[in-house]
């Protein structure tokens, strides 16, 4: 399915930002934390941990804080292993599914399992996923996610379109970390950089990851060391471009499921997540304010 037009890294970013709000409804869900809570699991970063890293298996806390990247590690700890000391992966990926489909139900109407722009967001998407299980060396959190089942059709256009939109987010995500390593950018020193954006503020980044007000000015200093921010925080000329470096390296990893089926394909599976993204955020299942910065939907 590949068109001779050749998608550009600008498309990889947009149809990002529209699958990403469908796939983060589980992280907001009430239904998610009530499925994590009946597992046995206590508060809202141990169901996150455990529902997300179960793709991988029974993981440590080593391989969540390197694949989960910008989490202080004493939340990383608090919450595993001891996860699996109260459930299994198999269940909270269970828990996960049945969660996330009964939110997309509420949040998007009880028809989306077969409605037909949910058919056909799904049928568009789902060959992108595909193409992207071809790119598994070096991305752990997307190639234990891709190591799962497809859902079938008895779950729903919704959920497959979900597991579609998840594919592709951990796909971009574990780029990402490698433009991140690669421009020798720390966990916390991300989220700083994230802040001088002005999209998401400071006490939303630092406050949901964890870290301290001491560890937080640490990275400030470090990166006003390399002329990346000044003392508040703020960027420098030569922090924006870094920074936006970064975000187009991770447009450029994104690329290759874009290109298995060619920039008409993508551009149309972007179209048709756009009103369910959008149908989203009015719905509130997704804060308007998101590291995604997809208030603009």
């Amino acid at each position: 399915m590949t068109t001779s037009t050749a998608p550009d890294a600008k498309l990889a970013r947009s149809l990002w930002r529209r699958v990403e709000i469908v796939h983060a409804v589980t992280y907001f869900a009430p239904e998610s934390h009530a499925a994590y809570e009946a597992l046995g699991l206590v508060g809202y970063w141990m169901g996150y941990f455990a529902g997300r890293a179960a793709a991988m298996g029974e993981v440590g806390p080593g391989v969540v804080e390197a694949t989960f990247f910008n989490f202080s590690p004493r939340v990383v700890r608090r919450a595993v292993p001891d996860c699996w000391a109260r459930t299994t992966p198999a269940a909270a990926l269970a828990a996960r599914h049945e969660a996330v489909d009964a939110a997309l139900r509420r949040v998007l109407g009880d028809d989306v399992a077969t409605r037909d722009d949910v058919v056909a967001a799904a049928q568009l998407t789902r060959p992108l996923a595909e193409a992207a299980r071809e790119e598994l060396s070096g991305r752990p959190l997307f190639a234990g996610h891709a190591d799962q089942p497809w859902p079938d059709d008895d779950a729903g256009a919704h959920m497959q379109f979900w597991w579609a939109a998840t594919l592709l987010r951990e796909h971009r995500g574990d780029g990402h970390i490698a433009a991140l390593v690669d421009a020798e950018v720390g966990a916390c020193d991300a989220l700083v950089l994230h802040a001088a954006t002005g999209v998401v503020p400071r006490e939303a980044l630092q406050g949901s990851r964890k870290w301290t007000d001491d560890e937080w000015t640490a990275s400030v200093e470090g990166l006003a060391a390399r002329g990346w921010v000044d003392a508040d925080g703020s960027f420098t000329e030569e922090g924006r471009a870094a920074r936006d470096a970064i975000e187009d390296r991770t447009d450029v990893l994104a690329l290759g499921p874009l290109r298995a089926v060619g920039a008409d394909v993508a551009t149309a599976a972007m179209d048709a997540a756009q009103p369910l993204a959008r149908a989203v955020l009015v719905a509130n299942a997704v804060p308007a304010i998101t590291p995604v910065g997809a208030g603009d939907l």
